[in-house]
């Protein structure tokens, strides 16, 4: 017995230790402007996390350089689980065209998978294919003679745009914008003929009709959305292309708070305001496990430094 409660002494300090996490305040660094989706999918989390984790859970916008700046500063906090970072796919293409002071996997602890959207082939009014079969008849018809819009040399819109030409054999011209809305408005006014993009940056274009939808470029639009198959089922081609919103931690996180903050973000996924903020973001809810999550973003890499390789992409 005087052994057993000797052992059962020893425990308790690990396991207070683990039910005092978080001590204090979890920041969420987003690394972009507040209004845009990353704050947008980020703020119903941290509302969600902060009534299961019993601290205040801050969100702190961090934009600059792509990302990179915020990005930076979560890769160098103390890996203890009260900073935290919201970022999208774009993380995972920055990784293969831009020179950070982080690895994106070595320096991150991924937590969990958010949510996904697919991304949607859209043409102007004008351009004569009324489908997603008839836009690859015509630009093999017509090599480097469909201009296709970015929201800027390297980012994730250029990214899904160059791997669909190298999945259908295209050569597309590329004409790179500042941000994603004048890409938008020029596709409106037929300056350019296609744009890959997710609905949240072409909701009022699509539902008005002033731009065409041929086709999603992956599963998982939300109930709702405009019909459309997708770039798979129409053309048997194998391409996809989804944008996806993670949860990051400083590498080294303890096993205890990513447990804790794993089945916390799966819990505040399920509830049903979550899942409506996230919708009318075109996104849905797709929580994973940890490793589920880095595995993503390491095939995403992959992918992506593929592209780039082919498509010789570079960011300015």
């Amino acid at each position: 017995m005087k052994r057993r409660t000797a052992l059962s002494l020893l425990a308790m300090p690990s396991l207070a230790q683990a039910q005092t996490w978080p001590q204090r305040p979890v920041r969420i660094v987003v690394p972009f402007p507040p209004g845009g989706s990353n704050d947008v999918i980020a703020r119903p989390l941290a509302e969600k996390l902060q009534q299961r984790l019993g601290q205040p859970v801050v969100i702190e916008n961090r934009p600059g350089a792509g990302g990179a700046i915020g990005a930076a500063q979560v890769a160098q906090a103390a890996a203890d689980g009260h900073t935290l970072m919201v970022t999208s796919s774009s993380f995972a293409a920055s990784a293969v065209v831009q020179r950070t002071p982080y690895d994106a996997v070595e320096s991150f602890e991924p937590v969990a998978r958010l949510a996904v959207a697919p991304f949607l082939v859209l043409t102007n009014l004008n351009f004569p294919p009324r489908d997603i079969a008839g836009l690859i008849a015509y630009a093999r018809a017509n090599p480097g003679r469909v201009d296709f819009g970015s929201s800027g040399p390297g980012g994730i819109n250029h990214f899904v745009t160059e791997y669909f030409a190298l999945r259908a054999g295209l050569r597309l011209n590329h004409v790179p914008y500042r941000g994603m809305p004048p890409a938008v408005t020029d596709l409106v006014a037929g300056h350019i003929q296609m744009l890959i993009t997710t609905m949240a940056s072409a909701s009022a274009p699509i539902r008005d009709q002033r731009v065409r939808l041929l086709a999603y470029a992956g599963p998982g639009a939300p109930a709702g959305s405009p019909p459309a198959p997708t770039v798979r089922e129409a053309t048997g081609l194998d391409y996809e292309a989804t944008i996806w919103w993670g949860l990051f931690g400083p590498r080294g996180l303890p096993p205890e708070a990513l447990r804790i903050l794993n089945a916390a973000v799966r819990a505040s996924l399920a509830e049903p305001d979550v899942a409506r903020v996230y919708e009318a973001e075109g996104a849905t809810p797709a929580p994973s496990s940890p490793a589920e999550f880095g595995a993503i973003l390491r095939a995403d890499i992959a992918r992506f430094r593929e592209v780039a390789q082919a498509a010789q992409i570079r960011a300015d």
